[in-house]
């Protein structure tokens, strides 16, 4: 049975549990549970992190914890009983734990690395108190390194700051909120404004000396030097080193450590350097032999210095080496640090190259004992303190020191009858009164040891030595007198005894015989001289003798005679107990000189303080002393004095000495009289300030008030111990009359900043200290009333001096502040006149920052007592006197312009923050008694309007995010609850005044207001929050955003009619209250909009107003990031909302507009479902297909369905945008072209938009066209760019501004050039099905097809769509999917390569137009794709699948063609059709033939780098190893079982043997150029091509080709044979006319046979004619060939130079253009093939083939040099075909005209290779089923004519059937093979064009625009036909009319222009497609 559980309450999982039992609740190690029942050891209960599942786990898998249960029963909550910065630090690490992880996972190494370390820190810290064996100083140390770094962390990840209180967390709900702000800020700026350390020390660890000549040990002394002031100001760091150069006790690292001490900020400058003197110990001179010598004399050896600025960067020098410098004059050893200093370093050698000092330094900062906690590892291991010189910046009480430091200066010594100077040595001891040595009290520095004895170092050879050595001598006080230093001087011999001899001393006593010490400064003693045996026991001897030069006696002769020899020291003192100064010796023994008491109390003032505070309790018992003595006489004196002492006491530097004075008052003062005096003269002080001129005694006397006051009480309270409280009101009277006098003198009003206000503001500042002292003697109430009356003294004129203004001010302040007002009978009695001053000061907008410490003050002791009645009569009284000013003011320093400097924007923030903690300290103590009483305080509506306005206002400004700092969530939410508080009852005033007739708009519109952004604030937003801190968030506030929704749901109900006022400015603010993802809101908001809709449709008949704004709010909000699916789902659903309410739809369908209400519904559904969408693409860091796939939809959306004109041209800009990012030009063009189709060339100004600026409606199409233009241009799309240059130049030509239109023309022909130089890759396109619900909408269960990045295949493709939808699953196959996919949960892909149809094939359809141009049309304007299924119908020959292989042709329309605004367009229908075998036979054939007219062309033009595409090629057709090549074809179709079986298919199965005979030809062909560029390796291969080829002839039943006849020779004038692009050459019979033979269908032309041996010489003799190849030709690729079709010659064609008398050959073959380039030199290798009927005449059968000659077109640009004019000027003839009229053909003239011969009629061509063909049946030779006679071509007159030459020109053109005249930029004519007698005189062929180099070119041939065949028709248009006859016609050509005037094949709405000369009228717009992209309109 379950039992609740009593003490089992709160446990920890200590290990994990699955809970796979039913019930069971899944536990990880670390979860805290808390628990509500057990049973058999088992628990129930929840996990805290989510507290929704409940469940059960074993009992032994907790461990509990002690917890405190609040709220017992069924929501009762649980508090951890351990120590809360325990409870801190587990939820903290909670929390980090998962954010720890996700910074690895962004890549945020660094912070990843920290927290790592600083969490497990805080882990062994946590131990640390667990274990609770901790001080109670080490746990308060622990606790604050775990909350620092708690912070650091919190800091670091952005989290919230936490307000603590000694280390633990404070409850907002038990401190006042100023007091909870005034902990934040100080986190805040303890987070933000390190504070300056004021003392700084200096870390010294010396290493080692490098130096190569070493070998004697080494003295180092550090110190510190001013280079400033030129002296040392720190004692010296002394270590010894041994003969290596290390330290000599590496053991003890004090004699090697250092610590220079108590440097203060002012102290660390540059100009502070460190000085390293280096002194060795050994011989006199450093090159003495060893054994010279045995006495050790300290000898100078180097010294070194380094600026301590070099340590101000803060890092620590652990490595240092500093340079030695020798010196080597000695003379100059005291001040060589200066001159090395002074970089007067040239002087001085280095000690070595790699010499050196190493040592390590570091400057720390903060307290001593600070730095001891941080840098422990520092102090452990043991090191010397070195001191400043002197005392430090603070004296601290209780410091002993007793140091004298002196100076070994110099000296000045004769030379004692010897030749040379001397070598001086010093040693100095310390001598008692007794003649004993004192022993160890000199200190040559802080690491070693004192000494008893000193011994300087010795300068050679020197009468007038230098030392400069400072040493400390610590004498303890009491051996002071009687003491005094003997300096006695040797000669150092430098000889082998090396004696010291004895020839001098010099003493000073320590004190004089007065009691003074030593005086400080530079003392000249006198040196006596003496025996070098002479005994200094008896010091009486010498001592009477004069020590020093400024007293010597006259009468003394031995004196005089030792006055040539003196010694020079200097002293400084530095001592607590011991003093030089005479007058405070004379003031401290005034009782033996009664005399002098009056001059010593006057000179007192003259003392230095650090003298008077050493002697503080002594001088204070003398001057109490004096005064009991005579009061009368000294009493003013004593006074004086006195507060003299007093003000020394506030100096920073001996501020420290108050607690001496406090402590003497309390402990010491024994002047139980004294207060009459000091009252009495206290009291005359103060009467006398109003009359007195000078005031600055009186101001250092009222400074002093404070410790006069405390004396004064003292002494009453010990006048009354003693006389058991008599004269109590004698005492009580002269307070008070000296409180009158106050009084009366603060009253006084000075005009202006005088003496008196100066006096005034000195009292005030010092006078509540003397609260407390009052208190001690006198009733709580009594000192509150005296204060009282006191302060309502000011004058309250305030401006009169700013100064005192503020000092009273502060005063009210420190009276807050103090005792007396924490006691509530005092704070009754002063609270009035406080809030009377601070209503005063903020009236006038004055000393805010002063106010807003003292009314936080107040209300920080109002919190703290809030439960005493008391408190609510203080709140009346600063509701009725501060809330409205306090409202003003706060309002006034908002709408301030915050200032620029970060120190004054700090100060306003800490204003700011502070008024707004008073308020709402104020309004959440505030009950409803306070609330009610403030409402009926307004007397009339007009003043409770303005409140409520002021109130409301104030409260929108509290909720701005920049009121407080981000990470300020506890106090912004304390901030939101008083305000929701204050708001519910704000309302019920609203309801009761402002509604029906007093309905007033501004101050509903400014409730509303204030309720919206209260709901969408930040930090309300728990979604957003931890669970763990949403759990505390709802524990003690609940959801705020509700509370608040339904307060706006009940206030909008109580608006009746007037809800219209609201319509539709609320609609957005009430939409994005909704769209927070909060049910309970939502179910609130909703109903609302209802209410809207109903409302506007009485009004107005309906709600387009709600609807439009509607619309436009949800694009914002959405783009924002607001709203989420549950919320399109509750729009648009039937569920109920709340209460009485059903769902929104419901209750639309109720009303009688309900059809509009639901279609308004649907729409702004619709709109969400595409807004979502797009929200969720954009979120992605790149530019993918769904980004702009979603903008397109979204897009599409708002013009097609909202009609919204702005949002439509914002996302325009939008969706270029993001085409821009990914470099997709011509997408974006297209896009931009949506804009620029909304525009006219108008005048109509348009006002700014987006980035345009203001302009004419024309400025901007202008602007928006050359960007257009310039896309274009970026994505090679050069064709569109040329339609909007030709537009805008008509505009340019319209308004003569010619300038442009240059640069448009010039911009127009650059694009033309880079149309025909410039590389374009074609792109694929793939057919993509998005399949299954977890699509976006825009894709969901759609297909489309993509155009491909350049160089992008079907598996790079496929893997990129795979990564924008990584969940997605690819689809293996290429059926429709069924149902179940469509409706799966789930996606699925399908992907497949499509081919483009091109939409019109006139371009491609042209011989002679170059594939720069044409590979355009094929991949541009495409709206129709195809797709090939193959699959067997029927039974599968296993021997001859071709038999039973069908193909499934799917055909894809789209909605827009491709390329659009879009890479991708949606499928708009689908049509399927089924080849039969034989049609798919025909189709691969005509591929295949194509592709190799396309390689062998490629090679031909050497546009192939590489022979090895056409290798392949030629090899898989004539070796087809797979599939048994062509012969399979005829083993399915050529038999006669097939034949009979489908006589339907004998016009497919004549088609399909041309093209066998075709592909036979073209192999022929192509294996000739094969050998004539096939590399050398490769001839092998060739060979067995050529062998295999003739096995294939034979299998097809070709025998033989027919043999033309051989033409005579050609004289070429020119030496080479030229190029022509529209040559008709044609084999003559003898008469000129041309001869059509007959043949079967099956027989090709006979050739003769040659051997496969012979064949590749041959062919390699025929390739050098095709391309009339030479050594010394450059134009190759130029010449006309001229090849044979005889039996072909072993002979190389001769030079062209030569005339060869040899018959030519007469075979055709194909015209090669130099500049033929293609867009993909392997477009062979395509996976989609371009069906040959599309783009190539289809072959006719032999029978029907005539003779013809071959035109190009004439609309094609001619820009070949070597043309000839009438070859540029060609007219277009009407058909593909020209025949005469049914006659033999005529020779014309003399001229060499030719008459066109008949042509055999062409067979019927179709659209689709899908449908079925049907040849034209056999005709009569005379006739062409399709068109009529061709016109004959006039050749150009000029054109040259050899002499004695009548024959046509030996260049022919080749047979149709070879198929190889399409490979070249200009068509060949096509010819059957026969002979022809040839003319003994060569006349050019017609349009053969071989004039000599001196031939003019006509320029007159215009080209036409190359954008008609953009344009669509309902009937597509037939392709213009191939010209293949050259028409005769006397008249130049037509040229194409210019491109502004008319232009040609343009058409405008589906209509062609016939008539090129005239101008139609522009037809009348049509409605455009949802996405118009008719490129016609731009």
């Amino acid at each position: 049975m379950w039992i609740p559980t009593e003490h089992e309450k709160y446990g920890v999982a200590i290990a994990s549990f699955r809970g796979t039992v039913p019930y069971g609740l899944s536990l990880e190690i670390g979860d805290t549970v808390q628990i509500l029942e057990k049973c058999d050891g088992w628990y129930r209960g929840f996990a805290l992190k989510n507290p929704n599942i409940k469940g059960i786990f074993p009992s032994s898998y907790v461990h509990l914890k002690n917890a405190f249960v609040k709220n017992k029963g069924q929501f009762e909550m649980v508090i951890p009983t351990e120590d809360s910065v325990i409870t801190e630090m587990t939820s903290t690490l909670r929390d980090w734990g998962a954010m720890w992880k996700q910074l690895y996972v962004r890549n945020e190494g660094d912070l990843f690395h920290r927290l790592r370390h600083i969490m497990n820190e805080i882990l062994d810290l946590r131990r640390q108190v667990l274990v609770g064996h901790l001080t109670h100083d080490r746990m308060k140390d622990v606790k604050r390194h775990i909350t620092a770094r708690l912070d650091w962390g919190n800091e670091q990840l952005g989290l919230d700051l936490v307000p603590r209180k000694e280390y633990a967390m404070v409850d907002p709900e038990d401190i006042s909120i100023t007091e909870l702000y005034r902990l934040m800020e100080h986190r805040h700026r303890k987070k933000d404004t390190p504070v300056q350390a004021s003392s700084h020390h200096l870390f010294v660890q010396m290493k080692s000396l490098m130096c190569s000549n070493l070998g004697e040990e080494l003295e180092v002394i550090f110190s510190l030097f001013d280079s400033k002031e030129n002296r040392p100001i720190s004692e010296r760091f002394f270590l010894r080193l041994n003969r290596n150069g290390l330290p000599k006790a590496p053991d003890k690292p004090e004699r090697h450590c250092s610590l220079f001490v108590d440097l203060g900020s002012s102290e660390l400058r540059k100009d502070i350097y460190i000085t390293v003197h280096i002194i060795r110990i050994g011989r006199m001179g450093a090159g003495e032999k060893k054994n010279a010598c045995s006495v050790q004399y300290r000898r100078p050896f180097g010294c070194a210095v380094l600026s301590i600025a070099d340590l101000l960067t803060g890092e620590t020098k652990d490595d240092l080496v500093l340079k030695v410098y020798m010196c080597n004059t000695e003379s100059e050893w005291y001040q060589i640090h200066e001159n090395i200093i002074k970089k007067l370093n040239a002087r001085y050698n280095l000690t070595g190259s790699n010499a050196g000092l190493a040592v390590s330094l570091q400057l720390l900062h903060g307290d001593i004992e600070q730095i001891r906690r941080e840098c422990a590892s520092v102090f452990s291991h043991g090191l010397s303190i070195t001191r400043k010189l002197g005392f430090s910046d603070i004296i601290m009480p209780g410091e002993m020191r007793n140091d004298l430091y002196i100076t070994i200066e110099r000296g000045e010594f004769e030379k004692g009858g010897k030749s040379v100077a001397r070598n001086v040595e010093v040693t100095m001891l310390i001598v008692e009164s007794s003649g004993q040595t004192l022993k160890d009290f000199i200190s040559f520095g802080s690491g070693e040891p004192p000494a008893s004895e000193y011994h300087s170092f010795v300068l050679y050879h020197s009468n007038s030595p230098r030392w400069a050595e400072l040493l400390k001598l610590p004498v303890p006080v009491d051996k002071f007198r009687g003491a005094h230093v003997r300096f006695e001087f040797r000669h150092c011999s430098t000889k082998e005894k090396g004696e010291k001899k004895l020839f001098g001393f010099s003493f000073i006593p320590l004190m004089q015989e007065d009691g003074r010490t030593l005086p400080d400064g530079t003392h000249e003693l006198i040196v006596h001289k003496c025996e070098e045996n002479t005994n200094f026991q008896d010091t009486a001897r010498y001592l009477k003798l004069p020590f020093s030069k400024g007293i010597v006696h006259g009468n003394n002769p031995q004196a005089t005679k030792t006055t040539k020899e003196s010694f020079w020291i200097t002293s400084f003192l530095c001592s607590t107990k011991l003093t030089q100064n005479g007058d405070m010796l004379d003031l401290l023994k005034w009782r033996a000189h009664p005399d002098k008491i009056t001059g010593c109390l006057s000179k007192l003032k003259d003392i230095d303080g650090s003298e008077i505070v050493k002697f503080l309790q002594d001088t204070l018992d003398t001057l109490f002393g004096i005064l009991d003595e005579n009061s009368q006489k000294y009493g003013s004196k004593v006074f004086d004095s006195l507060v003299h002492i007093i003000n020394l006491l506030q100096d920073s530097k001996f501020h420290h000495f108050k607690p001496v004075m406090d402590t003497y008052i309390e402990s010491h003062f024994a002047g139980a009289l004294a207060y009459r005096d000091l009252i009495k003269v206290l009291k005359w002080y103060v009467d006398r300030v109003t009359e007195a001129e000078r005031q600055e005694h009186i101001q250092e006397v009222l400074k002093a008030q404070e410790y006069i006051f405390k004396y004064i009480v003292q002494s009453r309270r010990l006048f009354s111990l003693a006389t058991g409280g008599q004269k109590e009101d004698e005492f009580r009277c002269c307070i008070q009359e000296l409180l009158l006098s106050v009084r009366f003198f603060l009253s006084q009003e000075s005009k202006g900043p005088g003496a008196l206000s100066q006096s005034q503001a000195v009292f005030l500042s010092s006078f509540p200290a003397v609260y407390s002292e009052l208190l001690k003697l006198f009733d709580v109430r009594e000192v509150a009333n005296l204060v009282q009356d006191t302060l309502g003294s000011l004058p309250t004129v305030l401006h009169v001096d700013e100064t005192l203004q503020a000092v009273k001010l502060q005063c009210i302040g420190k009276t807050v502040e103090s005792q007396l007002y924490s006691n509530p009978d005092s704070r009754y009695i002063l609270l009035p006149v406080v809030l009377h001053h601070l209503h005063m000061h903020l009236q006038e907008q004055k000393n805010l920052m002063t106010c807003a410490r003292i009314l936080s003050n107040v209300f920080c002791l109002i919190k703290k007592n809030s439960s005493e009645k008391s408190v609510l009569e203080e709140i009346d009284v600063i509701v009725a006197s501060l809330l409205d000013i306090l409202l003003r003011t706060i309002l006034e320093i908002t709408s301030r312009p915050q200032p620029s400097g970060p120190a004054a924007q700090l100060q306003f923030q800490d204003v700011t923050g502070e008024f707004v903690a008073c308020l709402l300290s104020l309004l959440r103590q505030m009950t409803d008694r306070h609330y009610q009483q403030l409402l009926d305080s307004f007397n009339t509506k007009e003043e409770l309007r303005d409140f409520l306005l002021q109130i409301l206002t104030v409260f929108r400004i509290l909720i701005r995010p920049e009121t407080f700092p981000k990470d300020w969530t506890v106090m912004r939410l304390v901030a939101n609850n008083v305000i929701i508080t204050t708001v519910l009852y704000l309302s019920d005033a609203l309801r009761k005044n402002f509604l029906n007739e007093n309905f007033d708009y501004k101050i509903w519109d400014s409730y509303f207001y204030l309720a919206v952004i209260f709901i969408n604030q930040l930090c309300l937003q728990l979604e957003m929050f931890t669970p763990s801190k949403k759990k505390k968030v709802l524990e003690k506030y609940g959801d705020m955003r509700v509370t608040m929704g339904c307060e706006i749901f009940s206030m909008w109900q109580n608006l009746g009619e007037h809800k219209l006022h609201f319509i539709p400015a609320l609609i957005g603010p009430f939409l994005e209250v909704t769209l927070i993802p909060q049910p309970d809101l939502r179910n609130v908001m909703i109903p609302i909009f209802h209410d809207m809709m109903d409302w506007e449709q009485r009004r107005s008949g309906n709600f387009k107003q709600v609807e439009a704004k509607l619309i436009d709010k949800l694009d914002s909000l959405m783009s924002d990031g607001k709203g989420d699916e549950t919320y399109r789902e509750l729009f648009n659903s039937i569920i109920p909302l709340f209460g009485p309410y059903p769902s929104l739809l419901k209750k639309i369908e109720r009303e009688t507009w309900r059809e509009s209400g639901v279609s308004l519904i649907a729409t702004v559904t619709r709109l969400m479902e595409r807004l979502l969408d797009y929200r969720d693409c954009m979120k992605t860091g790149e530019v993918d297909s769904r980004k702009i796939g979603c903008t397109v939809s979204l897009l599409n959306f708002y013009k097609t369905e909202l009609n919204k004109e702005e949002m439509y041209i914002r996302y325009i800009h939008k969706l270029y945008d993001l085409h821009l990012k990914a470099q997709n030009f011509t997408e974006a063009a297209y896009t931009l072209l949506l804009y620029d189709e909304l525009l006219e060339w108008s005048d109509r100004p348009l006002r700014e938009f987006l980035s345009y600026p203001v302009q004419t409606e024309g400025q901007r199409k202008e602007q928006l066209h050359l960007a257009i233009i310039q896309n274009f241009d970026r994505g090679k799309c050069w064709e569109n760019g040329i339609i909007l240059c030709r537009k805008i130049a008509e505009q340019y030509e319209s308004y003569y501004d010619y300038r442009n239109l240059s640069k448009m023309r010039m911009m127009e022909a650059s694009l033309y050039d880079k149309i025909m130089d410039q590389q374009r890759l074609e792109p694929e396109f793939f057919r993509v099905g998005f399949y299954g619900k977890k699509f976006p909408f825009f894709l969901r269960n759609k297909e489309f097809v993509c155009r491909g990045h350049d160089y992008e295949r079907l598996e790079a493709f496929q893997q990129r769509m795979l990564t924008e939808f990584p969940h997605a699953i690819a689809m293996q196959h290429a059926n429709q999917p069924d149902e179940t996919i469509f409706q799966a949960e789930a996606q699925y892909l399908q992907i497949y390569a499509v081919t483009p149809i091109p939409e019109s094939q006139e371009v491609l359809q042209r011989e002679g137009v170059p594939d720069n141009i044409k590979s355009f049309y094929k991949v541009n304007h495409i709206w129709k794709f195809r797709y090939d299924r193959p699959f067997h119908k029927g039974p599968k020959d296993k021997e001859n699948e071709f038999k039973s292989l069908w193909v499934e042709r799917t055909s894809l329309f789209l909605v827009q063609s491709l390329p659009g605004i879009s890479r991708w367009f949606e499928v708009d229908k689908r049509e399927v059709v089924e080849m039969t075998p034989l049609e798919n036979a025909i189709e691969v054939l005509e591929n295949k033939n194509q592709q190799l007219k396309t390689l062998i062309g490629q090679c031909q033009t050497r546009q192939m780098l590489n022979i090895n595409p056409l290798t392949m090629c030629l090899n898989g057709v004539v070796d087809a190893a797979v599939n048994g090549g062509v012969s399979r074809y005829q083993e399915a179709f050529f038999v006669k079982d097939y034949i009979l079986s489908h006589p339907e298919d004998g016009e497919k199965i004549a088609r399909l043997r041309e093209l066998m005979l075709e592909q036979a030809q073209i192999l022929e062909f192509g294996l000739a150029v094969h050998e004539k560029f096939v590399p050398h390796d490769m001839r092998p291969l060739h060979k067995k091509l050529v062998d295999q080829f003739f096995v294939m002839k034979s299998s097809l039943g070709i025998q033989d080709f027919s043999a033309c006849t051989q033409a005579s020779p050609v004289h070429f004038p020119n030496g080479s044979p030229r190029v022509c692009r529209n040559s008709a050459p044609a084999s003559m019979s003898p008469d000129g006319t041309r001869v059509i033979p007959r043949r079967s269908p099956l027989s090709y032309p006979a050739v003769n046979r040659y051997s496969s041996s012979s064949l590749s010489s041959q062919a390699s003799a025929e390739v050098s004619n095709i391309t009339g190849q030479s050594e010394s030709s450059d134009e190759v690729f130029n010449m006309q060939p001229s090849p044979s079709t005889s039996s072909l010659s072993s002979t190389h064609s001769a030079s062209p130079n030569v005339t060869s008398s040899a018959p030519s050959s007469a075979r055709a073959s194909p015209l090669l253009s130099d500049k033929h380039k293609h867009s993909r030199e392997n477009s062979c290798l395509s996976p989609r093939e371009r069906p040959c009927s599309a783009i190539y005449p289809i072959p006719v059968e032999s029978s029907q083939r005539l003779m013809f000659n071959h035109t190009g077109d004439g609309a094609l640009p001619r820009s070949d040099p070597h043309l000839s004019a009438p070859e540029k000027a060609v007219n277009p003839t009407p058909s593909s075909w020209s025949l005469d009229s049914g006659k033999e053909a005529k020779s014309v003239s003399d001229r060499g005209r030719l008459l066109s011969p008949p042509v055999p009629p062409r067979p019927t061509q179709t659209a689709s290779p899908a449908r079925h063909t049907t040849s034209a049946s056999p005709s009569p030779a005379g006739r062409s089923p399709m068109k009529g006679p061709g016109q004959s071509f006039t050749p150009s007159p000029v054109e040259y004519h050899s002499p004695g030459l009548l024959s046509n020109s030996p260049v022919l053109s080749g047979s149709c059937s070879s198929g190889i005249s399409s490979l070249s930029r200009c068509s060949t004519s096509e010819t059957s093979g026969f002979e022809s007698q040839v003319n003994e005189a060569p006349a050019p062929a017609s349009g053969s064009g071989y004039g000599g180099p001196e031939e003019p070119v006509r320029k007159d041939s215009k080209t036409p625009p190359p954008y008609s065949v953009y344009e669509r028709t309902l009937r597509r248009p037939v392709p213009l036909p191939h010209s293949l006859s050259i028409p005769v016609t006397p008249e130049p050509p037509a040229l194409p009319p210019k491109p502004l005037a008319a232009r040609s094949g343009h058409l405008e709405n589906g209509t062609r222009r016939t008539d090129p000369g005239q101008r139609p009228r522009p037809l009348p717009r049509p409605l455009p497609r949802p996405l118009p992209r008719k490129v016609s309109q731009l």
